[in-house]
Order: structure tokens, then sequence, then C-alpha cells
């Protein structure tokens, strides 16, 4: 089985490095930065956004797309979401309409409110797509620590082949039928990092961080329910697992993003610093908007919103919070 990765960032990197644990997977990785790709080739490393990970030598990288997808049999897309529509367009006219996807992006896209599978069929047509989610920071999957996820899709033949695919002695793999649940909370969760982060920031303490992270998670539900999406995927790795990761690692970018905004830097300042993407302040305006337009009550994300877009202060948007009027659980 020929599996192609299509990305040149830090979980690109590790998804190719797992993948090809399994004997009698061939694996490429394209980068479209054919730089990029070539540095990799070179030093067998992605040095700058995954250093100190060696590339296995018969994981083939290129930045020449129709070399990576001609031949593949599958296809896993690890692009940021804001990205993902521009990166993906020029490989609709090389598939063919029965090439299923993996995808790991985990965001909501701007306007549309697209999820990634969304983006996926809408320009590469429609395709059997199986969505991976849960707490798998590609730092920890790369160095072999143990980790659990879910791939979901519909089509649960579909899932259980990508579970094998995936599925190692240190990254054990779920089944979920749930794809609308596990893409929105995959989305979700970056937002609600980003205030668990400035809780941080501030020096909030851990009373109020974990507050912040189960009322978060209500939240996270209360949308996804609303969206089509099932209860009980929220409880799960996809759900409680990611956030729980998402909010309290130091890998995490959206975490990082919150907690620099927390002791006083800008947005644009922290965004210009950074090499990686980190999701979920592009997916803030699409869940606030999308939240508006469906009338979901979504009060930390309304005072992210607010935070990154409108200059609220972190501290004024905390009062916010807390002020509002005592209701039931």
């Amino acid at each position: 089985m020929k599996i192609t990765v299509i990305g040149g960032g830090a979980m690109a990197t590790a998804c190719a490095v797992l993948l090809a644990e399994h004997e009698g997977q061939d694996v490429s990785l394209w980068a479209r930065n054919p730089q990029h790709a070539a540095d990799m080739t070179q030093n067998r490393e992605n040095r700058r956004l995954l250093p100190d990970v060696t590339i296995p030598d018969e994981i083939e990288i290129t930045s020449d797309l129709e070399r990576a997808v001609h031949d593949a049999d599958f296809l896993v897309i690890a692009i940021p979401t804001k990205y993902l529509r521009e990166a993906l367009t020029p490989m609709a006219a090389t598939l063919n309409s029965n090439r299923p996807v993996v995808s790991v992006v985990k965001g909501l896209e701007n306007d549309t409110f697209m999820r990634p599978s969304e983006i996926i069929a809408d320009v590469l047509g429609h395709r059997a797509i199986v969505a991976l989610g849960g707490p798998s920071h590609a730092e920890e999957i790369a160095r072999r620590l143990p980790a659990s996820v879910v791939a979901a899709s519909g089509d649960i033949v579909l899932a259980r082949q990508v579970q094998e695919m995936f599925n190692t002695d240190r990254f054990r793999v779920y089944t979920n039928p749930d794809i609308i649940g596990v893409e929105l909370a995959g989305a979700l969760k970056n937002v609600i990092a980003i205030a668990a982060g400035t809780c941080d920031g501030l020096g909030y303490g851990d009373n109020a961080k974990s507050a912040l992270m189960t009322r978060g998670l209500v939240e996270m539900t209360r949308f996804g329910k609303k969206l089509g999406a099932e209860e009980k995927t929220f409880a799960g790795l996809a759900g409680m697992g990611d956030l729980i990761t998402t909010c309290s690692s130091p890998y995490g970018r959206n975490r990082k993003v919150g907690e620099r905004l927390g002791k006083g830097e800008t947005l644009q300042e922290i965004l210009d610093s950074m090499d990686a993407v980190a999701e979920g302040v592009s997916t803030t305006r699409s869940v606030f908007e999308l939240g508006e337009k469906k009338d979901i009550e979504m009060p930390i994300t309304h005072q992210v919103y607010q935070v990154l877009f409108e200059g609220k202060s972190p501290a004024e948007a905390t009062n916010s919070l807390m002020i509002r009027p005592p209701k039931r659980e």
C-alpha cells in the first residue's frame, strides 16, 4: 500500500514516521516548498518544525505533486485549515474519485464554516474520508510516546482500515462513526485552549483553568449537538481527551497564544513570531460567527473573539465571564 502524506509541518512529518513503522506501507511525504523538501531529504529531519526526530530513509520526500499523489492508495492530509483549499486545488485534476483521504486537520474554514472533510470533498470531489482526532501532539507521536486517537467515518469499514494503517504498539486507534463530532471537537478545543492559555498568562491558577476547561467542554458539546454531532463524542478522546492535552501541554500552540496574550503581547506580535500555525485564531472567528448565526450560547468563545479581534483585554474578558448571572450547571 502506498500512502502519501500531504504537508510539510510537524504533524505531517510525525504521521509519515508513524505510518512507516508498518511493513508493507510505502510512505511518501509531500511538502509544497521545494527548499524545505530538499532540506528534509538531505538531513532526514524536519529541522524547523520537528527537530531531533529522524525521518527514516525509506520515506520519500518530494515537492513534486504529481509524483507524490499519482499512484497513492491513500492520502493523509495535514495542512492548516486556512491553507487547505488553496493547497488542494492543484490536486483536483490529478486524483480519481476513489482515492480515499485521511484528514488530521483541525479547524473550521472562515466564511464557509466548512469542516476539513467538507473542504476536501468540495475541492477534490466526493470521496471516502476519515477524520483522525484526539490528543496527539506531533512532538510526542514522532518520539513513540504512547497515545490514543479515533478514526471517524460514516463508512465503518474504511475507518477500520485506517485504524489498522495507523495502529502500533505505541499508537492506539479506536473507531467512531461520528465524523461531524470528531471534526467539530478538534476545531472547538483550540478556541478553548486560547482561553486556557490566557488563564496561565494572567496567573489565575488551577481552579480558574479547571473551571474554564469544564465549561468549555459544555460549550463545545452544545455547539456540536446543534450541528448534528453526537453528545458522547465530546466526552471521548476527540473531545475531552484532546481538550485536556491542548489546554495543558507546553507544545500547544493555541495555549501559547493565549498565554502570551495574558502577559500583554498583541496578537500580531505573537503571530509574527510563530513558525507554525495556531489554528484556534482563525477558527475562533468561524465558531463565533456560526454560533451567532445559529443562536448558540457560546460565552467563552465570545470573549476569546473579543480579545483576539476587538481589542478587549484578557482581564476584562475574565470579568465578563465571572459576572454573568448565576445559573444551574
